[in-house]
């Protein structure tokens, strides 16, 4: 559709052309969903257009076998090499990569897109040459792909104006135009997700709807996001999956990973919590760690308690894929993780999942707050986590009785000296049990009358 320039391609381009300190190796690391193929796709297209490379190869680098593979095909093609023999094929082309003296420089691109894990990496490093340039695009961020010869470039979300600047030509392509402030506010509720805003736009033009339309869709917690989302077939820019599929790979990956079975729990956690912020305290409590607990391994019986030190572990397993951002130096906003990996967490949950999860949240929260609020950036952390607990799953906190968080929430404004959000905060809860257990009354009275009957 529309390749939006960011500011990822300037820090490519001054990697290489910097002299003699030009970093002439780097991995584009991100969440996936964040453009690092178009990146690297658009830095290797002007690379060839320019005449800067007399060689280029593309691997699609997701495992070892994929990697020797395209190894292999390039020794065939540019050294005629036995395709019989991929293996020797592929070392072979390294090996010629690699600068001789006495020979013509030959000036080459080597992009291995989506290398899934370190270790395919192994051996298959291309060599370093002031005429080689190597990028890689992973969702990894361990400290083997990098080194003194490779450098780490982040690969982050667009910004509000790169997002909006995308959004809008995109829809003129179409000829379809919205108003600016529509398209600002969807790019916010997709949290400037590239692949969100990309998939979003095919979604509108191909429903016929509008910006404002879609975002009602979306606000509505009972639709998946996968229902709004183009169908497969209708992707754009050649991408092969949805949105709602993007992390489920790094998720089975991170599981994987020590405290094996741990990842996928604690991400569930995290999907029912602040995104912008929970400290890492709250994912280290009692009720956290009996979650954690329970799912560590399905069918062990009975299963080993889970220490705090595998917590954090878990915390940093998921830190690695890039599903989360661990920062253990912000004690109240230690854990962020984008809205959309929660929405897709969470969508992946049968409703006594959910609801348990919540529950389970709540029970953190309510263990974390102190009777005393004499750390104002605790409370606030409190507030902020049971906000949005509460926005992402009320129902659940009034069953089989309103939960005791539902109450700290208006304590904690009143201590805050927040008076009248208190005083709303209380009301709304009182019109909130009225209504529910007014409800269940009823239901009962029902199923009396039935047996009556």
């Amino acid at each position: 559709m529309s390749f939006q320039h960011r500011s990822e391609v300037d820090q490519l381009r001054a990697a290489v052309g910097s002299g003699g300190t030009a970093v002439l190796s780097q991995v584009l690391t991100g969440t996936g969903g964040v453009g690092k193929t178009q990146l690297a796709a658009d830095y290797a297209r002007t690379a060839w257009d320019s005449g800067e490379v007399d060689i280029l190869v593309w691997i699609s680098a997701s495992s070892r076998a994929a990697i020797t593979a395209g190894y292999a095909q390039a020794g065939v093609e540019v050294l005629a090499a036995d395709p019989r023999d991929p293996e020797q094929a592929a070392r072979a082309f390294l090996a010629w990569l690699e600068p001789k003296t006495g020979q013509k420089p030959c000036r080459w691109l080597v992009v291995l897109d989506d290398v899934s894990d370190p270790a395919d990496m192994r051996d298959w490093w291309p060599p370093t040459s002031p005429q080689g340039r190597v990028l890689v695009t992973t969702r990894r961020r361990e400290a083997a792909l990098t080194g003194a010869e490779r450098r780490l470039v982040t690969v982050g979300l667009f910004t509000p104006q790169e997002a909006a600047a995308y959004f809008t030509a995109v829809l003129a392509a179409h000829d379809r135009h919205e108003p600016i402030n529509q398209i600002n506010d969807l790019a916010s509720d997709l949290g400037y997700l590239p692949l969100a805003l990309a998939q979003a736009a095919a979604y509108i033009i191909d429903d016929a709807i509008t910006c404002a339309d879609y975002r009602q869709r979306l606000a509505d917690r009972f639709r998946k996001l996968a229902d709004l989302l183009p169908e497969p077939s209708g992707l754009p820019d050649n991408q092969a999956t949805t949105m709602a599929a993007t992390w489920s790979l790094s998720i089975e990956r991170a599981d994987q990973l020590r405290p094996a079975g741990l990842a996928r729990p604690m991400l569930q956690l995290t999907a029912m919590l602040d995104p912008n912020g929970i400290p890492s305290g709250f994912l280290a409590s009692a009720p956290a760690l009996n979650h954690l607990t329970l799912h560590r391994m399905p069918g062990e019986q009975p299963p080993a308690p889970v220490m705090a030190e595998e917590a954090a572990g878990a915390l940093q397993a998921l830190h690695r894929l890039n599903l989360i951002d661990h920062i253990p130096d912000a004690p109240y906003a230690t854990v962020r993780v984008h809205q959309l990996i929660q929405r897709a967490t969470r969508d992946a949950l049968t409703a006594d999942q959910h609801d348990q999860l919540a529950v389970t949240a709540a029970d953190i929260l309510t263990a974390a707050w102190p009777a005393i609020e004499r750390d104002t950036a605790l409370a606030q952390a409190l507030r902020a986590n049971a906000a949005a607990l509460v926005r992402t799953a009320e129902d659940a906190l009034y069953r089989p009785a309103p939960h005791a968080v539902l109450f700290r929430i208006g304590t904690s404004l009143g201590e805050s000296g927040q008076t009248n959000a208190a005083r709303d905060h209380y009301a709304y809860l009182a019109t909130s049990i009225d209504h529910r257990l007014g409800h269940v009354r009823k239901v009962r009275a029902a199923r009396a009358v039935s047996r009556r009957g």
